[in-house]
C-alpha cells in the first residue's frame, strides 16, 4: 500500500511538471510570436503618442500664457498637412520595403520628439532671457521650431499607422480573416486604454514634478521605445518571412531577374569573347537609357501627380463609399474632445464627473470590439456594419432629445454669428469669454490639459443652478454610441484590408486618413463660426445629420454587395463588387 501510494504521488507530481513544462513552452511560444510582437510594439508606440500629444498641447498652452493660441495653431497645422500629404505619404509606404518604411518612420517620430522636449525643456529653464533677445523674436522662433518638428513627428507616426496597423497585420494573420479580425480589436483596445492610462501618466508627472521633469521623463521614453520598438519590428520581421516579398515591388524584382538571366546567357558564349563584350556594352547602354533620371520639371509635378492618382484609385476602389461613411463620422462634437468637456463645464459638470464619463466612454469601446468580433464570426463582415450603424444611431437618438430636454442652453434666437468678428480678431468681452474657450479649445486634440484652464475663466455663477437632464442625456448617448462606433470602425478598417489590393494599401489608406481629417477640419470651423452655447444645440443636430448621411453612405456600399441578403446573417464574406462596375453604378445615379 505504501509502495502504490508513493508510486501514484510520482505520477502525480510527473504530471503536474509535464503540465508546468507543457504551459510554460506555450507562453514563451506566445510570447515570441509575431502577433505578440506587434501588440506589445503597438503599446510602446500609441502610449508615446498619446503622451506626446497630452504633452505637447499642456507645454504649449502653459508657455504661451495659458493662451490657447499656439495649441490651435498646431491643432490646424497638425490636421492640415495629414490631409493635404496623406496620399504622398501613403504612396512612399507603398514604393518602399516594409522594414525600411517602418524603420525611417520609427527614427522620424521618436527622434522629431526628442528635439522638441528638449527645446521646450530649453524654452521653460531660458524663457526670460529668450524672450529678452532680438525683441522676442527668438522665443517666437523656438514655438515655431516646436510646432514644425512636431508636425513631422505625426506625419512619421501616420506612417507608422499604415505600414503597420493597414500592411504588417494583414501579412501576420496569413490570409485568416478570423485571426485578423481578432488582432484589429486587440489593437483597438490597446488604443482605448492607452487614450486614458498615458495622459493621466504624464500628468501626475507635470502636476507633482514640473514641465521641465515632464520633458525630460518623455525624451527618455521615446530614446527608450525607440530601441525597444526596433527590436521588436527586427523580429517581427524575421519571423514573418512573407513581410520580406511586397506586391508593390514585383516588377522591380521580376525586371532584376530578367537582368540577372541576360547575364547568364552571356556568359555562357563562351566562344566569341569579342560578342560578349559587345552584348555587355549594349546592356549597359540600355540600362542606362532606362535609368535616365526625370526632369526638374516632373520632379515638381510628381507629388500633384501622386495626389491625383491617388484621389482617383481611391475613387474606384470597391470600398469606397464605406470609406467615405467613415469619414462622415469626424464631422461631429459627439466625441471626448475638448469642445464637449467645454461645453459640459458651462453646463455645470466637474473635472471629476468628466474623467468618470471618459472611463466609461473607454469601457464601451472595449465592448465594442468585442461585439465586432462576435458579430462578424456570426453574420459576417458587411452585416456587422449595419447592425454597429443602426446601434450608433439609437444611442445617438438621446442627444437629439437632449437638445430640446430642460437645462439646455439652445436657443434659436440667438444667432450663432453673434459677434463672430469679436471671436475671430480679439476683443471679447466678458460676457462671450466662455464660448471663446469653447471654440478656440478645438484644435488641441486634448481633453484634460485645458479644463482646468477653461474651469478658471469660466464666467458663469456659482449660484445658478442648472438642470442636469439635457447634459446627461447627451453624455448617455455618446457613451452608449461607443460600443456601435468602435464596432462600426473595425468593420471599415477590415474592409480596407481585406479588399484593397496590397500594391495600394498605402496610398488607399493615406487618402482615408486624408479625407478623415478634411471632415475633422471641417468640425472645427463648424465650431468656430458657433461658438456660443446656445448654438452647441444646433452643432449637435448637425453632428447627427452627418453620421446618419455616414451610415447611409455604408448602408449603400452593403446593398451593392450582398443586395436582399442585407438583413440576413451569414458567415460568408462575399466578393466586393469590381471597381468597374462600382464606377459605371456611381456614374448613373
Amino acid at each position: 500500500m505504501y509502495i502504490y501510494m508513493r508510486s501514484l504521488r510520482f505520477c502525480a507530481y510527473s504530471l503536474l511538471c509535464l503540465t508546468c513544462f507543457f504551459v510554460a513552452g506555450s507562453c514563451v511560444e506566445y510570447l515570441t510570436s509575431p502577433k505578440f510582437l506587434i501588440y506589445f510594439g503597438h503599446s510602446l508606440s500609441t502610449w508615446g503618442d498619446r503622451m506626446w500629444h497630452f504633452a505637447v498641447s499642456l507645454f504649449l498652452v502653459e508657455l504661451y500664457g495659458n493662451s490657447l493660441l499656439l495649441t490651435a495653431i498646431y491643432g490646424l497645422v497638425v490636421a492640415s498637412s495629414v490631409f493635404l500629404l496623406g496620399a504622398i505619404i501613403g504612396a512612399w509606404v507603398d514604393k518602399n520595403p516594409r522594414l525600411k518604411v517602418a524603420r525611417i518612420s520609427l527614427a522620424v517620430q521618436n527622434i522629431s520628439v526628442m528635439i522638441c522636449g528638449i527645446v521646450l525643456m530649453v524654452v521653460f529653464l531660458y524663457k526670460a532671457e529668450l524672450l529678452s533677445m532680438y525683441q522676442g523674436w527668438l522665443l517666437i522662433l523656438c514655438y515655431a521650431i516646436v510646432i514644425s518638428i512636431a508636425d513631422v513627428a505625426n506625419l512619421a507616426s501616420t506612417a507608422m499607422s499604415i505600414t503597420i496597423q493597414r500592411d504588417w497585420v494583414v501579412v501576420v494573420a496569413g490570409g485568416d480573416k478570423n485571426q485578423l479580425a481578432d488582432m484589429n480589436a486587440t489593437m483597438r483596445r490597446i488604443d482605448q486604454l492607452t487614450n486614458i492610462l498615458a495622459p493621466m501618466a504624464v500628468g501626475q508627472i507635470v502636476t507633482f514634478g514640473s514641465s521641465v521633469i515632464g520633458c525630460v521623463f518623455i525624451v527618455a521614453w521615446n530614446f527608450a521605445s525607440m530601441c525597444i520598438e526596433y527590436l521588436v519590428l527586427w523580429k517581427v520581421y524575421r519571423k514573418t518571412p512573407a513581410l520580406a516579398h511586397k506586391a508593390g515591388r514585383k516588377k522591380e524584382q521580376e525586371l532584376k531577374q530578367l537582368n540577372v538571366n541576360s547575364v547568364d546567357s552571356t556568359s555562357n558564349n563562351h566562344g566569341n569573347p569579342a560578342e560578349d563584350d559587345h552584348l555587355m556594352e549594349e546592356k549597359a547602354e540600355s540600362s542606362i537609357e532606362m535609368t535616365v533620371e526625370p526632369g526638374c520639371f516632373h520632379r515638381m509635378t510628381e507629388p500633384f501627380l501622386i495626389l491625383r492618382d491617388g484621389w482617383v484609385a481611391y475613387y474606384r476602389q470597391p470600398v469606397f463609399w464605406a470609406g467615405m461613411g467613415l469619414s462622415f463620422l469626424y464631422m461631429t462634437v459627439l466625441g471626448f474632445d475638448s469642445i464637449t468637456t467645454g461645453y459640459a463645464y458651462t453646463q455645470g459638470l466637474s473635472a471629476f464627473i468628466l474623467s468618470l464619463l471618459m472611463g466609461a466612454s473607454a469601457v464601451f469601446g472595449i465592448m465594442g470590439t468585442v461585439a465586432f468580433t462576435w458579430l462578424r464570426r456570426v453574420c459576417g463582415l458587411v452585416p456587422t456594419g449595419i447592425i454597429s450603424g443602426i446601434a450608433h444611431l439609437c444611442s445617438l437618438v438621446l442627444c437629439a432629445v437632449s437638445v430640446f430636454m430642460p437645462g439646455s442652453p439652445f436657443d434659436l434666437n440667438v444667432s450663432p454669428f453673434e459677434n463672430l468678428g469679436t471671436h475671430l480678431f480679439g476683443g471679447q468681452t466678458d460676457s462671450t469669454v466662455s464660448s471663446a474657450i469653447v471654440h478656440q479649445e478645438n484644435f488641441t486634440g486634448t481633453i484634460q490639459s485645458l479644463l482646468n484652464d477653461f474651469n478658471s475663466t469660466t464666467t458663469q455663477p456659482h449660484d445658478v443652478s442648472i438642470p442636469l437632464t439635457s447634459v446627461s442625456l447627451l453624455f448617455a448617448g455618446i457613451i452608449a454610441g461607443r460600443v456601435g462606433l468602435w464596432s462600426f470602425d473595425l468593420t471599415i478598417t477590415q474592409l480596407l484590408q481585406e479588399n484593397v489590393m496590397e500594391s495600394e494599401r498605402g496610398i488607399i489608406n493615406g487618402v482615408q486618413n486624408s479625407m478623415n481629417n478634411l471632415l475633422d477640419l471641417l468640425h472645427f470651423i463648424m465650431v468656430i463660426l458657433g461658438p456660443n452655447p446656445e448654438a452647441f444645440g444646433l452643432l449637435v443636430l448637425i453632428s447627427i445629420f452627418f453620421i446618419v448621411m455616414g451610415h447611409m453612405m455604408y448602408f449603400r456600399f452593403a446593398y451593392q454587395n450582398i443586395g436582399r441578403q442585407l438583413f440576413s446573417c451569414s458567415t460568408s464574406d462575399p466578393r466586393p463588387v469590381p471597381s468597374n462596375q462600382q464606377h459605371m453604378d456611381n456614374s448613373a445615379v
